[in-house]
């Protein structure tokens, strides 16, 4: 585990605000919790990640390596709709079991998911007819609540709101000021709801997605049937889901809507557990390649416990965020979930989900085979894109008292939504021209990548702290050397250096930073 003090997060968000990556949603009317906007950075940033995801998955999957099977990966595309039909959330389980336990506050009219609330109590066990007080781990009352039971009881401890008798008379609600305001738990499902067509009436009831998962899952017919894919291969897609979470908090982690990267990977069940693993390492590979490698990313195999009931085997690659450390938070689950999906799918619409495998079962005289038909097995690995952008910026932020600049957010140049600044040393003596020029050939070479900043405003320092806060690993500096040399100063984010290259070199130079 690492030694290292948490950055800071609230140093992180008002970086992300101040620059452009990202703000709250509907800021001039108070905003709304669990929603955040991406501005013009944060949009190029979570572009970038979204394409790279993409670029590796589907264009060029698992770049090149050959699966399990010894043969190269496949993978193909789709894009599902948000609403799909209702009957699809019923055969996923996700109208009838997709619900958290919830209590609610009749004072302050807060809701908090039951099985998350704890309650500090004396550590003697002996609190007579003084109240206890509740609170939710991680945010602002557990300390506030703490505070409050310490100076009632002296020594406390935690235990969950579940061990306590009903009713709750005397516990102080994590917000509340007054005993007795929580309500009993009741169930409280987490999909959005609303309505197809005009008459908006029960008849006419959907759901917002909670998932891109079961979209792949109810076209994977559709996609063998009509083309030319043989099974084992995977579906991709990435798109918004939504879920109606009661605590949305730590920033982007815990959104109400979000965006997903999914594949779901058909295969046999004799090779299943063999692609397991091999999705499973590849895709924390693919984390540490757009850097997050370091001890804060872990790969955590799932305990028994922990499984759903139709999986064989579960991993989570995990990143230590600052609000979570020292402990981690999701980024991706890679799952091995058997056949469950597929078979519930055929078992709710009547349609047979079976693939017809020519390359298995009996050898025929001719040399072919008599083929097997089955319910494919399905390995699935499920990224959070905004949640892959937040570690990205969490892993990037970078202080160093000893620059001119303290603050600059290390991204990776793949990633970096500004790949370089092209500047005048000042605006005159012909050097507005010479950078102009170079400014244009960049941007018709690598402007498809991401933003090709040109700026001749404030003093050069200032312009090269805007861009160390932006995430922009080069500036290339037309000063009075290149109007007489050809030269032009290189300056590089991560080391603060400066060196001097040919102005005919500077794409060179991108083309092999940038890759």
């Amino acid at each position: 585990m690492s030694n290292h003090t948490p950055k800071s997060m609230d140093a992180i968000m008002s970086l992300c605000k101040r620059r452009g990556f990202v703000y709250q949603t509907s800021e001039i009317y108070g905003g709304i919790n669990g929603f955040w906007d991406y501005g013009p950075l944060g949009a190029q940033l979570k572009k970038n990640l979204r394409d790279a995801w993409w670029q590796d998955v589907v264009m060029g999957p698992c770049w090149g390596r050959k699966g399990p099977n010894g043969r190269p990966v496949s993978v193909v595309p789709v894009d599902t709709t948000i609403i799909q039909h209702p009957k699809t959330w019923e055969a996923s389980g996700h109208v009838a079991g997709f619900n958290d336990p919830m209590v609610d506050c009749r004072e302050t009219k807060g809701r908090y998911r039951y099985d998350h609330v704890q309650v500090f109590v004396p550590a003697s066990g002996e609190r007579g007819d003084k109240p206890v007080f509740a609170y939710m781990g991680d945010t602002p009352s557990e300390a506030k609540q703490r505070k409050k039971a310490e100076k009632t009881f002296g020594e406390v401890t935690s235990v969950a709101l579940s061990s306590l008798p009903q009713p709750w008379d005397r516990v102080i609600g994590p917000d509340a000021e007054k005993p007795g305001s929580l309500t009993e738990p009741r169930q409280f499902n987490l999909m959005f709801k609303t309505y197809v067509g005009a008459t908006a009436g029960e008849d006419d009831k959907a759901y917002l997605r909670p998932e891109t998962a079961q979209g792949i899952f109810a076209q994977a017919k559709n996609v063998w049937d009509t083309t030319r894919v043989k099974v084992p291969f995977g579906i991709a897609q990435t798109g918004k889901s939504f879920r109606n979470e009661v605590t949305p908090r730590n920033f982007t982690f815990r959104s109400r809507e979000f965006e997903q990267m999914e594949i779901e990977f058909f295969c046999h069940e004799s090779e299943a557990l063999a692609w397991y693993a091999y999705w499973r390492d590849w895709r924390m590979e693919w984390w540490k390649s757009i850097g997050l490698a370091g001890d804060n990313l872990i790969l955590r195999e799932h305990e028994a416990d922990e499984l759903a009931h139709y999986s064989k085997a579960t991993s989570d690659v995990e990143y230590r965020f600052p609000f979570s450390a020292p402990g981690y938070g999701e980024l991706e689950g890679i799952a091995y979930r058997g056949n469950f999906d597929l078979s519930q799918h055929q078992k709710f619409s009547g349609v047979k989900m079976e693939y017809n495998d020519t390359e298995r079962g009996e050898v025929l005289p001719n040399g072919s085979r008599r083929g097997e038909r089955y319910v494919p097995h399905v390995i699935e690995p499920s990224a959070g894109l905004d949640r892959g952008v937040l570690a990205v910026l969490c892993e990037a932020y970078t202080k160093d008292e000893s620059r001119p600049s303290p603050e600059f957010m290390k991204i990776h140049p793949r990633l970096a939504p500004i790949k370089a600044a092209i500047y005048p040393l000042v605006a005159k003596e012909g050097m507005p021209e010479v950078a102009e020029k170079l400014y244009e050939e960049i941007v018709q070479r690598f402007g498809r990548l991401g933003f090709i900043e040109f700026d001749e405003k404030q003093s050069i320092g200032k312009r090269y702290a805007r861009m160390d806060e932006a995430g922009c690993p080069f500036c290339f500096t037309i000063d009075g050397e290149t109007l007489t040399n050809q030269t032009v100063t290189v300056r590089s984010r991560d080391t603060g250096s400066q060196d001097r290259i040919g102005i005919d070199n500077v794409a060179g130079f991108l083309a092999e930073k940038l890759g």
